[in-house]
């Protein structure tokens, strides 16, 4: 078995892959024209989403995952043109800085509680990315602060509903993933027990910055001229992109959890990210959500059944194209020879989950009050996503 901590590499053969690993999710990582020109300024309603790549669409892209590296990728690959591939088909222009807002992210796929949706999030935005630059925030891959983003929106529509997701990136989620794949590949070691240490040691300074996020929002609403009333704030956690052990389909030994199922993760660091780290930011960001007095969204099972590797799902092939009931719903870290898409993509909600997340809102809009979890039903597909009572 590993041990507890880093000794020597595995094989020397695995040294290519480290490089792909390491590089897969160092930013965990999306004002371009709202979706939805204003009829009337001030009048037409709007929805926003801001903070980072689990709400700004990344990985919206894929429709499940296929080890097919050419041509539509057995159907999975949403920016193949039938010729080559153009992700800008999905991303639009916030493809070139990386801000990656998807068609389908959950804003969009809420569309039916607004006349216009607004996404202002960003693929690795952190907290500061959202504050206001007058109050120590800081620009982000060429886009102002969020929150001076919001200033002009909020003057030009009518908004509603301001939905939230930050604080995975002040965390370094995504370097704790990195370090669990390069135990995995490389070192022959568990993550879990110097990667919690490296959580608890960031979180308290994480959760200000969520706590201070809302505020901004609040503070350039009030400035505006909304009364606190007149809108509503929803903070939401994170969904666990990897299965518990016990859920794999592929066997801890070996080597097909990293080339063939993109999930290469120890037994034991699965079940701490899965039922350790995951809760343990949820509640953290349940208690922001508290102590702000807003709406909490818990998405730590949305994926049950349907991450990576899971044993409920399958890859989509040229004879089993992919679909809502049998594909994955989060994209996979790619270790093969010929890279699809692009690497930040890893570990994110595809297009499935991203039409699952904006059902999620659009029940949510539906409950003015309380704190509620989002799940999905087993064997069904996004219409079997449903709100529980948290």
């Amino acid at each position: 078995m590993p041990k507890s901590r880093r000794t020597t590499p595995r094989t020397p053969r695995i040294l290519a892959l480290l490089a792909a690993a390491a590089l897969a999710l160092p930013g965990l990582t999306a004002l371009a024209a709202p979706a939805g020109a204003a009829e009337t300024a001030g009048t037409t309603t709007a929805t926003v989403s801001m903070g980072d790549s689990y709400i700004s669409g990344e990985a919206g892209r894929w429709q499940g995952n296929s080890l097919t590296t050419s041509g539509s990728r057995s159907g999975t690959d949403r920016a193949y043109t039938g010729s080559g591939y153009d992700p800008s088909r999905v991303y639009g222009s916030t493809y070139a800085s990386g801000c990656d807002r998807s068609d389908v992210a959950e804003i969009r796929s809420a569309g039916t509680i607004s006349q216009a949706q607004i996404n202002l999030a960003c693929s690795g935005a952190v907290s500061s990315n959202v504050f206001r630059a007058s109050n120590g925030g800081q620009s982000f891959k060429g886009e102002a602060p969020q929150a001076d983003q919001l200033a002009t929106v909020a003057r030009q529509y009518n908004v509603k509903l301001i939905t939230l997701s930050i604080g995975g990136n002040d965390l370094g989620f995504a370097d704790v993933i990195s370090s669990c794949v390069q135990d995995y590949l490389v070192w022959y070691s568990y993550c879990h027990d110097d990667q919690q240490a490296a959580v608890d040691s960031q979180m308290d300074a994480a959760m200000a910055g969520v706590s201070k996020s809302v505020d901004e929002i609040r503070a350039v609403m009030s400035a505006a001229g909304y009364a606190n009333g007149s809108y509503r704030i929803v903070l939401q956690s994170y969904p666990s992109p990897i299965p518990r052990s016990s859920e794999n389909r592929y066997p801890e030994s070996g080597w097909t959890r990293a080339n063939t199922g993109g999930c290469p993760f120890w037994n034991q660091d699965a079940d701490w990210a899965r039922d350790s780290l995951v809760p343990q930011i949820s509640n953290g960001i349940a208690a922001v959500a508290a102590a702000k007095g807003v709406q909490f969204l818990d998405l730590r099972d949305l994926l049950q059944g349907r991450e990576v590797c899971s044993k409920a799902t399958k890859l989509a092939t040229s004879s089993s194209a992919p679909s809502a009931t049998t594909s994955e719903w989060a994209r996979w870290l790619d270790m093969g020879t010929s890279t699809q898409g692009t690497l930040q993509e890893s570990f994110h909600p595809n297009y499935y989950a991203q039409l699952a997340l904006g059902r999620c809102l659009t029940l949510l809009n539906a409950q003015p009050t309380g704190n509620w979890s989002c799940r999905n039903t087993a064997g069904k597909d996004t219409t079997g996503v449903y709100l529980a009572a948290r």
